[in-house]
């Protein structure tokens, strides 16, 4: 009879489920507390996501170490014109590569004796091989080791600029990202008798093989600065009695009313697509066009800047002489 303790078989053995059992009794709510929030997937060791998250910082860390690396690395001029350009302007090099085999003309001799005079190592190498040193580039023939290049403090651009005995004349960039453009803007800067370029931390080209390359060995000749935030160093330099102006092409005046162009001045470049941003258009004190023919839309960063230096600089030579 179901129930019937006196059963044989039927005894309720001690610790079964059945019956009565000893809880808590309230003298464990420490135990019975939750845990708190579930974390997020990501932040869940065995979950697929925290492996996903892992794996993604892992490759922005290697990332960031591959950058750094590229930016300490040594880069290579390339081609006859370029090298022979640097080192008549004492660009810093430790290596002269030269193919073997290559058509001698005036240009390798005078860098193969340059180089010499200076002491810069000349190594003959297959041209295979400086291929690859140039990473496919025209090189012909020729290939120039150049150092990281070393960037000047915005500061020191202005004690340079003040130094000069002119008017101060310094070139800003704002988000120029093509390497030949900097280059480009480089060699007018220089041309036209500006004493320092300036470029943003972020979101522009720097000195690489390619920007030494187009400044034909002029970026050795005019110091090159970094702005962590390129407005508030305009800014700066404003406090300071400079006037900042600014390349865009509805602006407030052309170049035959660029009035400013005889005192302190910043001309500031803006990038290839945009042209300036909001920020620094909002710093400058003056806005100037190009007067262009019709249906042409506008001109490429460097050229613009050449055109806007080389006006300056004709003003410049004009006041000196009344």
């Amino acid at each position: 009879m179901a129930g019937n303790s006196k059963r044989k078989g039927a005894m309720r053995k001690t610790g079964s489920k059945k019956g009565a059992v000893v809880g808590s009794g309230g003298q464990k709510s420490k135990g019975l507390e939750g845990r708190g929030p579930t974390p997020k997937a990501s932040e869940r060791p065995n979950h697929p996501a925290y492996r996903r998250a892992n794996a993604v910082a892992k490759t922005d860390q290697a990332r960031q170490q591959r950058r750094k690396q590229a930016e300490n690395a040594p880069e290579t001029v390339a081609g006859r014109n370029p090298v022979v350009e640097c080192l008549r302007a004492g660009t810093p090099a430790t290596a002269l590569y030269v193919a073997l085999g290559i058509d001698a003309d005036d240009r390798v001799a005078e860098s193969v004796r340059l180089a010499a005079d200076r002491g810069i190592s000349v190594l003959e190498v297959q041209r295979t091989e400086l291929d690859r040193i140039t990473g496919g580039a025209m090189h012909q023939g020729l290939g120039l080791q150049v150092p990281p290049y070393e960037y000047s403090h915005p500061s020191e651009l202005l004690d340079v600029a003040r130094e000069a005995g002119t008017p101060p004349l310094l070139v800003a960039l704002d988000g120029v990202t093509d390497p030949r453009n900097l280059g480009a803007v480089i060699r007018s800067a220089a041309a036209f008798g500006a004493q320092g370029v300036l470029l943003p931390q972020r979101r522009s080209a720097s000195m690489t093989a390619v920007a030494w390359r187009s400044s034909a060995g002029t970026a050795a000749r005019i110091p090159i600065a970094i702005a962590t935030n390129l407005t508030r160093t305009l800014k700066e330099w404003a406090e300071q009695g400079l006037m900042i102006v600014g390349l865009d092409a509805d602006g407030d005046v052309d170049i035959d009313g660029l009035e400013l162009a005889t005192g302190p001045l910043v001309v500031v470049v803006g990038s290839e697509g945009r042209g300036l941003s909001r920020l620094v258009r909002e710093t400058c004190d003056q806005t100037v066009s190009i007067p262009m023919s019709a249906g042409v839309e506008s001109l490429n960063a460097s050229v613009a800047a050449g055109v806007v230096l080389a006006e300056v600089a004709r003003r410049r030579r004009l006041d000196v002489r009344t």
